[in-house]
């Protein structure tokens, strides 16, 4: 008979990861002091040769790995989703591909996640540069200003989860961050736990300029899931009814202008957008309620 699964630990692969092998030893040795059966599943977001040559050294040595390789870049939160899919322990454990919590951390995450669902690490005190600790203040601020968030670390990748979060919970593009955010709108127990940040992830990052567009980009899109998923009627309403006044108010001034001060309302594009913006008030609005 084959060991019953406590524990599955989830290690999405994308652009940054550390030395395979001797990341591994330390996760394993943290997941092992949980004192649970476990298994580890790798899931390669696009095609890394050296990480799925690594992997099948250490699965010859006769370690519990399962890889999966993906035929091209989906994004971290496919790589998780595909992961989900193939657990088999009621408690989820995802862990980032490089160094950036201490790995005897683990055992504290896990104990945790008593009377609670899901328990996600917070780096504190952070050894970052100050340019990254703004920049994290920064995405949560943002954040904050939209929705709430009783979180200080989304960047943060080690997480604990029971199963039922894994099945009941769908993200995608780069929705891996909001992960505990959109657990806690769904009615989750989420506990933030702070925990030792690693040495090696105390360095100065800097991204491109396109990155912090797609950061501000992935904002929105969450606040839309978390706010007007289940009322889109409060976005679309919000919205139409906007443009619709605005369209009134215009069509009205210029129907006084005309029968008061006999202004001519002939060759004046200003009518033509009135009329539209109130069209496309009505049309805003029809949305909202047909997804209502």
């Amino acid at each position: 008979m084959t060991e019953k699964i406590a524990l599955s630990v989830i290690v999405p692969v994308t652009e940054r990861f550390d030395d395979v092998e001797a990341l591994f030893y330390d996760y394993k040795r943290g997941v092992e002091a949980v004192g649970q059966s476990y298994e580890f599943i790798y899931v390669l977001d696009g095609d890394y040769p050296a990480v799925l040559s690594a992997l099948r050294a250490l699965i010859g040595k006769g370690e519990r790995i399962k890889v999966i390789a993906l035929a091209k870049w989906f994004g971290e939160a496919t790589a998780l989703t595909i992961g989900f899919a193939q657990i088999q322990g009621e408690i989820v454990l995802t862990l980032p591909a490089y160094r950036q919590v201490e790995p005897d951390e683990i055992p504290r995450l896990i104990s945790a996640l008593e009377g609670h669902d899901m328990v996600v690490a917070r780096r504190y005190p952070r050894r970052d540069s100050k340019l990254n600790v703004f920049q994290s203040k920064a995405f949560h601020f943002l954040l904050g200003m939209m929705v709430e968030v009783p979180f200080h670390d989304l960047g943060c990748s080690m997480r604990a989860l029971r199963r039922q979060v894994a099945e009941d919970l769908t993200i995608y593009g780069d929705q891996h961050r909001f992960l505990p955010l959109l657990a806690y709108r769904q009615g989750f127990k989420v506990l933030e736990l702070d925990v030792k940040q690693a040495k090696e992830d105390a360095f100065q990052r800097v991204y491109a300029p396109g990155v912090y567009v797609r950061r501000l980009l992935d904002i929105l899109t969450t606040v839309f899931i978390v706010k007007f998923t289940k009322k889109p009627l409060r976005f679309f309403g919000l919205i139409g009814s906007f443009v619709l006044a605005v369209g009134t108010l215009a069509t009205l001034y210029l129907v006084v202008e005309r029968l008061a001060f006999g202004g001519a309302l002939a060759d004046r594009p200003a009518l033509v957008l009135a009329v539209l913006m109130i069209v496309v008030g009505f049309q805003m609005i029809a949305v909202g309620l047909i997804g209502e």
